[in-house]
Formats: C-alpha cells, structure tokens, sequence
C-alpha cells in the first residue's frame, strides 16, 4: 500500500499525459501531491521532511510550467529533487558529520560504519548522475519520450541500483544470533 500511495502522483501523471497533454498532466500532478500530503498527515499524523519538500517542489515547478505554459519547469522537477536527495545526504555527511542513510535506515540494518558510508555515497552519486540523466533525456528528445523515460527509466534505473545496494550492503548485514 505504501508504495502505491508513493507513486500515486507519477502515476497519476503518467496517466494524464498520455490521455490529456503535459498541462493537464501537471496540474493532476500536483492536486495529486497535495492529496498524498494531506492522506499521509490524516493516516500517519506526520509527513516526512522529503515528501513536504517534493510538495514544494511540484508546487512550485508545475505552478511555473502552468502559469508560463513552458512544459520545461516540470521536465526540471526531477532533477531538482534528485539534486536536493543528493545534497542533503552529501552535506549531512561532509557539514555535519552524520550519515542521514544511517539515521533513516540505523533502526533496520545493523552495519559497520564503512558500509554505510560506501551506501551514503553510492546514493549522493546515483542521484546526481539521475538529475543528469533526467536532464539530457529531458532536452535531447521529445516530450513523450521524456514522460515515459521518467516512468519507466527512472523507477527501472532505482530497481537496479536499490538491488546493487543490496547485494554490496547483504554482505555486512550482522545477523542475529539465534537462541537455544
């Protein structure tokens, strides 16, 4: 369930596009952001940091690409998320010394600070090479293209590397010892 709730916006978007046209796709994109928000406050009693920053980030790259009718603010939009993941993990790290991979993850993984340091910035990486990504497909080829590149490219790429990470990260994993 949590991962539908997540993808409701792109799908939404998706959808949208391919049945209306990038300014319809955008304006469902962020009433759909805005319900998320709102269902995830109403269940949970709380948002996490990055989804009210993905809030404002679609509010404010969708409302320019509505208001200027310029479909390049929105095809900006991922990029400047993967951009901000990135920034957050890498100055977390480098300002003030605390691995935020570590602090999200810590509850679920026991791992040597090592490994989660190679994760830390495994992740800074793929998403400043993710905003690149995003940008030159953004750019270089049509709007179809890019829409469906941001669907099925995006999540494919985050597939392949969430598994790489954990094939690298498996290999630290301190198991349990089992009781007698």
């Amino acid at each position: 369930m949590k991962l539908l709730i997540d993808f409701f916006p792109i799908i939404l978007f998706f959808a949208a596009f391919k049945f209306a046209g990038i300014y319809v796709a955008t304006g469902i994109a962020i009433a759909a952001t805005v319900v998320q928000i709102a269902w995830l406050r109403w269940r949970n009693g709380r948002v996490e940091p990055m989804q009210w920053v993905s809030l404002g980030v679609i509010v404010l790259f969708g409302g320019a690409t509505l208001v200027a009718h310029n479909e390049a603010f929105i095809k900006w939009k991922p990029t400047v998320l993967y951009w901000l993941m990135g920034a957050t993990l890498a100055l977390g790290q480098l300002l003030f010394r605390k691995n935020l991979l570590k602090s999200l993850m810590g509850a679920q993984m026991q791992l040597p600070d090592h490994a989660w340091r190679v994760a830390n910035w495994s992740w800074v990486g793929f998403f400043a090479l993710m905003g690149a990504l995003n940008l030159w497909v953004a750019f270089h080829f049509d709007t179809d293209t890019w829409v469906n590149f941001k669907l099925f490219g995006g999540l494919g790429l985050m597939a392949v590397f969430v598994v790489g990470q954990a094939l690298y990260l498996g290999r630290y994993m301190q198991s349990e010892e089992p009781t007698k």
